[in-house]
């Protein structure tokens, strides 16, 4: 689903990220047989299946599923903008720090070179692929924000971890040492939308806070928002058989990523600190 508000175009404007960003409809469907709406001025994806929903087996189904709302969705994007008569101005796609390698000592900043590892990283480059335009499109400015875990009330991470917490049941994952690159969903919104509007910003962003965290320490925070105790931990083997070892490393391993061009450009967040986003969340 795509959607315009005013005249921005959306690629999964119903979904978590999107809903906080636009709330007017057009279809898939629409925007292959007609295009771009006339008067369009930026386009952006923010589309995406669920990776880490539990109620999915990651079977060869589901990861082309996954595959296919991120790549051939934004692929899909990019073709209209290149048969569009009238160019939009700016092109804003999403991927994921997935596309880093995780670890607990090297740092990541927009300008790291990127090499396929694994499923997500190789999922990463070609979605980062499908977004990019033809050299001769130069009207076009083209940002792609690379995000870190989305942080918000009524969707994503904290949507699943709210119940166990609030029961005085949560706990770091593992030892909890791994990095948690994180983005509180108003400031990728707002991201998004600086990214529209700031004449000049142009190619990676990373989409992730400046305060750089491991799990443990978003565990202790989150909880002692809530008024909860965190004194659970949660073994790696039993998010290892819920969601199969290749798609828990998203949650048992992470890495380190700085916004260095984030910030260069001048983006001000409003949760620059994960103190400041977890108050925001349990409000």
């Amino acid at each position: 689903m795509s959607v315009i508000r005013n005249s921005v175009l959306v690629g999964g404007g119903t979904g978590f990220i999107g809903s906080h960003v636009c709330p007017n409809r057009i279809t898939w469907h629409d925007l292959e047989h007609h295009g771009l709406p006339t008067g369009t001025t930026a386009v952006v994806n923010v589309a995406g299946q669920n990776v880490l929903d539990p109620t999915k087996r990651w079977t060869t189904g589901f990861k082309q599923n996954v595959w296919n709302s991120r790549v051939r969705t934004t692929a899909a994007l990019s073709k209209a903008i290149v048969d569009a008569t009238d160019k939009p101005k700016s092109f804003v796609a999403i991927s994921g720090v997935g596309i880093y390698e995780p670890g607990t000592s090297k740092e990541y900043v927009e300008d790291d070179v990127t090499s396929e590892f694994d499923y997500f990283s190789k999922l990463g480059i070609e979605w980062e692929k499908a977004a990019k335009l033809p050299e001769y499109i130069t009207l076009c400015r083209q940002i792609t924000i690379r995000s870190g875990v989305v942080l918000g009330q009524d969707g994503g991470m904290i949507k699943q971890l709210y119940l166990p917490f609030y029961l005085g049941l949560g706990g770091p994952v593992g030892s909890g040492s791994q990095y948690l690159p994180w983005i509180h969903v108003e400031d990728l919104a707002r991201l998004i939308v600086f990214a529209i509007e700031k004449d000049g910003v142009s190619g990676i962003l990373n989409g992730v806070a400046p305060q750089v965290i491991t799990n443990k320490e978003f565990t202790n925070v989150y909880a002692k928002a809530l008024w909860r105790p965190a004194l659970f931990p949660l073994p790696v083997s039993i998010l290892n058989a819920i969601f199969s070892k290749e798609r828990a490393k998203l949650i048992t391993e992470g890495q380190k990523v700085l916004p260095r061009r984030t910030q260069a450009v001048g983006f001000n967040y409003l949760y620059p600190d994960i103190k400041s986003a977890c108050e925001e969340l349990v409000a």
